[in-house]
């Protein structure tokens, strides 16, 4: 637990291999459950996954198709909200979040200061030097236009998905109708935006180890830019929930072993 709470961590995993086994296994110890979702992977992680199984300390997901990060989010999500947990993070499966970082990002919402915790890379000293040039250029670029968007003037870095946010503001979110893949972390901030939530911002330490981007340029120019627009244009007119924006219809979910 962590002041009392408890906290769990959403594991979302897709062809991440051996890495997945890796953030797992250095997750700081107040962390009371994992929740690995596995988005119909088609390496083998299904087989690493299997190897980890079910227990007391973590529980392995999988969906039949693939859903997108935002919908291995909010699988991961119901099943943290379901075991009873009070804080809940996320860490990405390809062992690209530093787990020294999340007791300081925790911290916020574990005290009542906010509701929602938002790692910032591109705060941190090693940013500029770790981080590929398109994609620093990118994500200062598309956080500029989420916190005009939102209105959130302190979110210097809406891409980054390592994140804690209260089980109450969870339960206020309509998960369903949150977008599914690259542009799910502006359409959330949104949602919090339009109910006031808290939101802050935490330095986290960048990690890359020379992977691809699996972010296309449709995503970064058309459709990022519409969520925003929708979301600017439901704040403008006062609504207190973020438009739903034509999602496909929920696939099957297995858990490991069944």
């Amino acid at each position: 637990m962590l002041l009392g709470q408890r906290f769990a961590v959403v594991i979302p995993a897709f062809n991440t291999g051996a890495r997945v086994r890796r953030v797992v296994d250095t997750l700081p110890p107040f962390v009371d459950l994992a929740v690995i979702v596995d988005d119909a992977s088609t390496d083998d992680t299904r087989a690493v996954l299997t190897e980890l199984g079910n227990t007391c300390a973590a529980v392995v997901l999988r969906h039949g198709e693939n859903r997108g990060v935002g919908g291995a989010l909010a699988t991961g999500y119901r099943e943290a909200l379901a075991r009873g947990a009070e804080l809940v993070a996320v860490m990405a499966g390809d062992a690209q979040m530093d787990p020294a970082d999340l007791a300081a990002l925790a911290a916020p919402v574990a005290e009542g200061r906010a509701e929602y915790a938002k790692g910032n890379r591109l705060r941190h000293p090693d940013c500029a030097r770790v981080m590929p040039a398109v994609r620093y250029a990118g994500n200062r670029v598309l956080s500029a236009l989420t916190r005009l968007a939102t209105g959130l003037r302190d979110v210097g870095d809406s891409q980054c998905g390592y994140t804690v946010i209260s089980a109450r503001a969870l339960c206020s979110l309509d998960l369903d109708g949150l977008w599914r893949r690259y542009g799910y972390p502006n359409h959330l901030l949104g949602a919090l935006a339009l109910q006031r939530r808290r939101v802050v911002d935490v330095v986290v330490r960048p990690v890359y180890a020379g992977e691809a981007s699996g972010v296309r340029w449709r995503d970064a120019l058309v459709v990022i830019p519409r969520i925003l627009l929708a979301v600017a244009l439901a704040r403008l007119a006062g609504r207190a929930r973020v438009p739903r924006l034509g999602l496909p219809g929920t696939a099957a979910l297995e858990r490991a072993g069944e």
